[in-house]
């Protein structure tokens, strides 16, 4: 059973730390983490929102997303980041955060919601529930470090 579904406002960004530390592991430092969300993503627009279950000060499963608008797909919600907790997976958590993240899409007037995922074996899960949760494959993704970088 889901958790309970709430956005974090800072100063409480690191309640979604560890989620997102197992899809990001490279920010390893909580400290470090929070000011990159609080001082760099979140003046461009980044929010984040959390599953919180009975018992659990910190969120067990957890999403970063902005909004934006382009050619292509008008006003859409784009989701940077979604994870769960390994203990907290196949409890519907992240399905009830795509959930709300298509509510707040709505509220926000946006026409289209997207997400990209890795394509490795283990992301089979993933892959899943967005499926599931009505997201298509609609195009393979690009990308490259820039030259001299």
């Amino acid at each position: 059973m889901a958790g309970v579904i709430r956005e974090i406002l800072p100063p409480d960004s690191a309640l979604a730390w560890l989620a997102i530390r197992e899809l990001r592991p490279v920010w390893d430092d909580e400290t470090a983490w929070v000011r990159q969300v609080d001082a760099v993503l979140r003046p461009g627009g980044y929010r984040l929102v959390g599953a919180f279950e009975d018992g659990t000060p910190h969120a067990v499963a957890a999403a970063g997303f902005r909004t934006g608008e382009n050619l292509p797909w008008g006003r859409y919600l784009y989701v940077d980041d979604l994870s769960t907790l390994p203990e907290a997976r196949g409890r519907g958590n992240a399905g009830a955060v795509l959930a709300w993240l298509d509510a707040e899409a709505a509220l926000l007037g946006c026409g289209e919601l997207h997400l990209d995922s890795g394509v490795q074996l283990a992301r089979r899960d993933a892959h899943s529930l967005y499926l599931g949760s009505g997201y298509a494959i609609t195009a393979h993704h690009f990308g490259r470090p820039v030259s001299g970088a």
